[in-house]
């Protein structure tokens, strides 16, 4: 598989979710001038425990390679360099066969009536067309 890496951004996995961008500038300076730190949030505003740190140069995002493994608010950094995806590299996966579904005949949703006559939640029943039967 085709990986492109940026060249001045790498990637730092276990950061601690108490630290601040700041805090993770500060360990990466001695490799070179940060351009940006960025701490990924979820939807909550809590930190995922992800950072990436943009540096000016080429020479130092190597350098904060060599940062690997180190100690930030007692948790082991991994530093790695970021990766971008490439277009049209997205492998195609056709679903496959679940036993648990089986080969069951699905119907499609046939969406719920819209301000029925009926009244709240009924729905309209049509009598089928009586079968001959000569002999009940």
């Amino acid at each position: 598989m085709l990986l492109c890496y940026t060249k001045t951004t790498c990637f730092t996995l276990q950061v601690d979710y108490a630290c601040t961008p700041e805090e993770v500038q500060l360990h990466f300076q001695t490799c070179g001038t940060v351009n940006r730190v960025t701490i990924l949030m979820d939807k909550f505003g809590q930190p995922k425990g992800f950072a990436y740190v943009e540096f000016v140069e080429v020479e130092a995002m190597q350098e904060a390679l060599q940062l690997n493994e180190t100690e930030l608010h007692g948790r082991q950094l991994k530093v790695l360099p970021k990766r971008t995806n490439v277009p049209g590299m997205k492998q195609y996966r056709p679903g496959g066969f679940n036993p648990s579904i089986g080969y069951r005949f699905r119907r499609p949703f046939v969406p719920p009536y819209f301000y029925s006559p009926y009244g709240y939640g009924k729905v309209p029943r049509f009598r089928r067309p009586m079968r001959y039967m000569p002999y009940q």
